[in-house]
């Protein structure tokens, strides 16, 4: 059984850091492009951040990109998703995912399996 487990959330403060980390379980974590997305109430899940398989590639959206660093230990079965300088804005539930696909991703119908999410809240 596949597994994804996001932690990491939390609450901070405008320009705090945080890492999120998902383990993966039950695949071939090597094969798998891994993705970061964020959902608000009211909105659709959104696009953040996605690692290749080896991690040697990455892509952000726009409203992360210099802020947020998309990482992957494929020895430890996890990808990370380092975010700096945290606005409200960014106050969103954290899904990573997981494609076995060759291509950086951003549309979530690509992914093939979801964790449950991490709360982010970033207070002004």
């Amino acid at each position: 059984q596949v597994q994804l487990v996001e932690s990491g959330g939390g609450l901070v403060q405008t320009g705090d850091s945080l890492r999120l980390s998902c383990a993966a379980s039950g695949l071939t974590f090597g094969v798998y492009v891994m993705g970061w997305f964020r959902h608000t109430p009211g909105q659709e899940r959104r696009f953040i951040a996605t690692i290749t398989r080896s991690g040697g590639s990455t892509y952000y959206a726009g409203s992360v990109k210099g802020r947020f660093t998309i990482s992957r230990d494929n020895a430890k079965n996890t990808v990370y998703l380092q975010m700096n300088s945290l606005k409200p804005e960014d106050t969103a539930v954290y899904y990573c995912a997981a494609a076995n696909d060759y291509e950086l991703l951003t549309i979530p119908s690509r992914y093939t399996y979801w964790g449950l999410g991490t709360q982010v809240t970033v207070s002004s």
